[in-house]
């Protein structure tokens, strides 16, 4: 049997290609696992490629991630449109455990882990707190309405509405609302 004839006779290895989705879309095996209506711990072992699922459980899980059954296969991407749009209510977005601060994520999944932006919004006593991010990881903050203050570093430093910083988070770091008003920000996360 000759190499190429084995290797096509290999299932895909979706293990990667799911967890790259699933952490795009900022969702724990958790919450994939409630909406997919697939174990957690199957889930787990398809994403360290020591389970194939099934057929049924591909398209449950493509369906969960908003993505065609042959990119969750094949790891690509199918061809964009010229102009992609996407609805405001098709934005998915993370709330803080508070329900006080929220991230609409504007970015493609494509490039989630290299270039990331978002859409921030931090009510009044809010507070986005952050672990390091990997080495030579930078965020910039540009603040659209209302007053943020950056901690990163060891140092802190209050914005206003049309003021950006730029700051390495290879450290803990936290952006709060210490006003009486909700404010809002461009979040972009460059990773190395």
């Amino acid at each position: 049997m000759s190499a190429n004839l084995t290797e096509s006779l290999e299932p895909p290895k979706v293990g990667a290609t799911l967890q790259n989705l699933r952490q795009a879309q900022g969702l724990s095996l958790d919450e994939l696992s409630r909406r997919a209506g697939v174990s957690k711990s199957m889930l787990s072992q398809i994403e360290r490629n020591q389970a194939n699922p099934t057929v049924a459980v591909v398209w449950r899980l493509a369906n969960a991630l908003r993505v065609e059954l042959s990119e969750l296969l094949s790891g690509e991407r199918p061809a964009a449109p010229a102009i992609e749009t996407v609805a405001a209510h098709a934005t998915p977005s993370l709330a803080s455990p508070d329900g006080l601060c929220t991230l609409r994520i504007l970015g493609p999944i494509d490039l989630a882990g290299q270039f990331e932006w978002y859409e921030l919004t931090v009510q009044p006593g809010g507070a986005l707190e952050s672990a390091a991010h990997e080495p030579g990881s930078r965020e910039h903050l540009s603040v659209l309405g209302g007053e943020l203050e950056v901690s990163a570093g060891g140092l802190k430093q209050l914005l206003r509405s049309g003021e950006t910083a730029r700051y390495a988070v290879d450290g803990p770091h936290a952006i709060r609302n210490r006003s009486a008003a909700p404010a809002t920000a461009l979040l972009v996360v460059l990773h190395p």
